[in-house]
């Protein structure tokens, strides 16, 4: 009995060596850098030199063999190469990030240039010959005069405006300009590869549109705030103060640049609401909308010039409001667009009366207040954000092509007088002499 308490003892603790190992497998005094997620900002990607980093897992026996092997190659390399490594089991995002599937996995890290893996022999001699060779490639870009991520690139100041918590709402939310943004994160391999790009167009956009940088490692409150979920997410502000949108360009300075003049262009024209005179008019400001606000309004006899000017003003202030927004507004005559009202009900609602479409979900949801402008420039905003109860469009409406509006009040057009004998088709004199 005393000899098997002995051998399960010594089992035990081998187990608890092996574990122990396994969920620690650089000690404090390893000459491997530890990194995190908190110091892979100032320990990697803050460098001047070049590093090399394991992303290992505790329980990878493959990663447990190489550790003697890492530790020897970061003796050599002292002084002249930084070797780390990262435990990808406690920091997933980050390994994520660097697309980490399988353990160990070697990735070089050179400042100015994307991290490149390391596909040699897993030995302490050829990693060092492979360190020592971007190193002196590194040298040699120096020496040519690529300073790129070098510290004269560093010192050149950014015209992307650093944002947080403290200063966001002051210069974003309650500006006049449009402000596109970018949330990002400090260790994030694509916003690294993004930077460069997004310095050349908040540089080349300067004076025209505004480009800001929120790092969410700093600041989660407004990566909560925006609900952003991945790293880069590029966000647009406009003056409307509606939800910002996303942009989903391509991460190039001439495809931010592209977007961003096309925002501005469009930005410049005024607001307008369109009267629907023809399918033409429909395809044109509904066709590619991301909601049509259509407007029927009472028949010139009934509201006159007066009247129906009051309705185009308010309309014009909600479609001046949102401009920056992918909307369009136009509006018709009561009974000229006899299928499209069919089609979204307005008959139970009477005159004035607005319906919000989206031609390309077949839906439509009614303005059920009244038709004032307050109401309606809620009514918006509530589409805008998704809204609730949308009812299918069904069929696609026929669309009549009218006469444009002249902007008179309406005329009653008079009848020629006619005579009883012209009504029935003769005298009754005829008549009688027909009978007979």
């Amino acid at each position: 009995m005393y000899k098997l308490w002995i051998l399960v003892t010594l089992i035990s603790l081998s187990t608890f060596e092996l574990c122990l190992r396994a969920d620690a497998l650089y000690g404090p005094s390893s000459p491997v850098v530890q990194l995190t997620s908190s110091n892979f900002k100032s320990k990697v990607l803050n460098s001047n030199g070049v590093v090399l980093v394991e992303f290992f897992a505790p329980w990878c026996g493959h990663c447990q063999s190489l550790t003697p092997i890492w530790e020897k190659a970061a003796k050599v390399l002292k002084g002249v190469v930084t070797v780390a490594a990262l435990d990808a089991d406690a920091h997933k995002s980050l390994a994520q990030e660097y697309g980490i599937k399988g353990f160990p996995t070697i990735k070089v890290f050179v400042p100015g240039k994307p991290p490149i893996d390391y596909q040699g022999a897993r030995e302490a001699k050829p990693i060092a010959d492979f360190a020592f060779k971007q190193v002196k490639g590194l040298l040699k870009d120096r020496l040519d005069g690529k300073t790129s991520g070098t510290s004269k690139e560093k010192s050149e100041p950014s015209a992307s405006v650093e944002l947080d918590s403290s200063n966001f709402d002051e210069l974003v939310i309650k500006s006049k300009d449009i402000w596109i943004v970018e949330f990002f994160a400090p260790w994030c391999g694509h916003c690294k590869n993004l930077a460069p790009e997004w310095k050349k167009a908040a540089k080349n956009l300067k004076g025209k549109v505004k480009l800001g940088h929120v790092d969410c490692d700093a600041d989660k409150s407004l990566m909560s705030r925006f609900d952003v979920k991945g790293f880069p997410t590029i966000l647009v502000f406009g003056a409307d103060k509606g939800s910002p949108s996303t942009y989903e360009g391509a991460r190039t300075a001439s495809a931010i640049e592209s977007f961003a003049e096309v925002i501005l262009e469009t930005n410049s024209l005024p607001a307008e609401v369109t009267e629907l005179t023809g399918p033409d008019v429909m395809d044109e400001k509904c066709g590619s909308a991301a909601i049509c606000f259509i407007s029927f309004l009472p028949d010139i006899l009934d509201s006159k010039a007066e009247g129906r000017n009051k309705y185009l003003e308010m309309l014009l202030f909600t479609a001046e409001k949102y401009k920056r927004s992918p909307y369009s507004f136009v509006w018709a005559s009561a009974g000229k667009q006899a299928d499209l009202e069919k089609n979204v009900g307005v008959g139970g609602y009477g005159y004035p009366a607005m319906v919000a479409v989206s031609m390309k979900k077949g839906v439509y949801v009614p303005l059920r207040s009244a038709f004032e402008r307050d109401p309606i420039v809620k009514f918006v905003k509530e589409a805008g954000d998704g809204g609730r109860g949308n009812l299918p469009l069904g069929n696609s409406p026929v669309i009549l092509k009218t006469e444009a509006w002249d902007g008179k009040d309406g005329e009653i057009i008079e009848e020629d007088e006619f005579s009883l004998e012209e009504l029935m088709g003769g005298s009754e004199e005829t008549a009688t002499k027909d009978e007979l």
